[in-house]
């Protein structure tokens, strides 16, 4: 039987080639694979991510292992190592339409918090109640960049897209039923944005837009620091 350890093969310089740790995605892993990789992380002495870590696989892992965690599951996300408190205030709001966005927005929230950037929820704002999202416009513009989390039609990326001039990275949820196809139609409804700028990230896919927003500020940050 194959060794999970020779199975992999960590990134632990990704960090410093783009400011961002590799993150380990649990989905298709193994128990094996997964607590090979959690051995290794150990005896580097770093820190680790995982995504898509569900409520199944985590109480299948060894007691050992689920100690060491910092576990959501809402998110699916795991913490593993110190995490570094955040630097500054919130300069991210993640904004998600209704409760049911929960994960993927609680999966921005928490990789930002890896990363050591603390994030704004701003939750359950979703257009068929449009006063909730209008009551919130003015904080939204004190942010820097906006990460919208919306399913069914996603109409509340196109109409922050409208009201906030900061960059906005949407998350199409798979809210919905019927033709909301899975965040199928949220996706093409983001796309098709007539708010200019927006840009969406895949379906669900909170870690991609943290990491977008990440970006963005970590190159305001270099312009910032070139202009000084």
């Amino acid at each position: 039987m194959n060794d999970p350890a020779s199975e992999i093969r960590l990134d632990f310089a990704r960090g410093e080639r783009i400011g961002m740790d590799e993150a380990v995605l649990c989905s298709g892993k193994s128990r094996g694979q997964i607590e090979a990789i959690l051995a290794q992380v150990r005896d580097a002495g770093r820190a680790m991510l995982l995504t898509r870590l569900d409520a199944a696989a985590f109480a299948a892992l060894a007691a050992e292992w689920r100690q060491a965690l910092d576990y959501d599951p809402v998110s699916r996300t795991a913490f593993f190592g110190t995490v570094p408190p955040p630097a500054a205030p919130a300069e991210i709001a993640v904004v998600s339409a209704g409760t049911s966005d929960a994960p993927p927005a609680r999966e921005a929230v928490r990789t930002l918090a890896f990363a050591g950037v603390a994030a704004e929820a701003v939750l359950d704002v979703g257009v068929a109640g449009l006063w909730r999202a209008l009551d919130r416009v003015e904080f939204l513009r004190t942010m820097r960049v906006l990460i919208v989390v919306a399913g069914m039609d996603a109409a509340l990326v196109s109409v922050l897209g409208g009201l906030v001039a900061r960059p906005i990275v949407a998350v199409p949820s798979g809210t919905g039923y019927g033709v909301a196809a899975g965040g199928e139609a949220a996706l093409r409804a983001i796309l098709a944005s007539c708010s200019p700028g927006v840009v969406a990230v895949n379906i669900d896919n909170g870690y991609g837009a943290a990491c977008a927003a990440l970006r963005i500020l970590g190159t305001a940050a270099a312009r910032t620091e070139v202009r000084a």
